[in-house]
């Protein structure tokens, strides 16, 4: 070290040495930080990082009524949360838009069903009010509308837009996309019969794709495989019966 050169200390203010006690003591040092408890700034950070802006948990109408109460920042944070609820409602109102069975006549077939929005299903069921099928499928399809608000559903009494139509050919459901069938159910054995329950109406409408069900199988599977086995059975019992009489004819 050459002659006249100054040494620098640095000095930790916090350290824990008698000399920094007597600075301290003359107000030279500041007095010592006291070291953070840990687990009690992790609990603050937590919490803020959990904390919600009131105006996310308004309504638009509520957003409007208390503008008054938020700073400029908060306002800029609303306007761009405002507009996010906003399409948000517009999206759902998109995709909500019936929610109804709604009664059409036969001259608005054509605009209500065939021409009707873009890649929209369409249900259409031709009734008659004098069969009680049709009273059923109007009831279940009605609930349905609720439950598939972008799907429209529609019913239609057949003689407005079909003369002449057989009532063996009553219920019958058509579904339309972009102008084009897509299923059809005609007759009651095709509309799953006199005990159609709602859960097998639903099954059939999803299977030809009207529908996005929550449904996992088919409701009516077990009593399908029942009547397969059953028609199994009759078929081996009469081959076996064939079977014996030829024996007994060779005797």
């Amino acid at each position: 070290m050459e002659e006249g050169q100054k040494v620098t200390f640095k000095m930790d203010p916090n350290e824990d040495t008698e000399w920094n006690e007597i600075l301290r003591d003359f107000g030279i040092l500041p007095p010592k930080e006291e070291p953070k408890d840990e687990i009690e700034e992790m609990v603050l950070r937590l919490q803020k990082e959990a904390m919600v802006k009131p105006y996310e948990k308004m309504t638009l109408a509520q957003l409007k009524e208390a503008e008054d109460e938020f700073d400029e920042e908060d306002m800029r944070a609303i306007e761009i949360y405002r507009e996010k609820r906003l399409q948000e409602w517009k999206a759902l109102r998109k995709k909500q838009k019936f929610g109804e069975l709604r009664e059409i006549s036969g001259n608005q077939y054509v605009n209500e069903v065939t021409n009707a929005e873009k890649d929209v299903s369409v249900i259409i069921h031709l009734y008659r009010s004098s069969i009680p099928m049709c009273l059923l499928v109007n009831q279940h399809l009605s609930l349905l509308a609720r439950k598939f608000p972008e799907t429209k559903f529609v019913k239609a009494i057949v003689n407005s837009c079909i003369q002449h139509y057989h009532d063996n050919c009553l219920p019958t459901i058509f579904v339309y996309k972009n102008g084009q069938i897509e299923g059809k159910f005609i007759g009651i054995i095709e509309c799953g019969g006199i005990n159609l329950k709602l859960e097998e109406l639903e099954w059939k409408l999803a299977e030809v794709g009207a529908i996005q069900t929550d449904l996992e199988e088919n409701p009516k599977k077990g009593i399908v495989d029942v009547m397969v086995s059953s028609i199994r059975n009759t078929s081996f019992y009469d081959d076996t019966s064939s079977s014996n009489s030829d024996n007994d004819d060779t005797k």
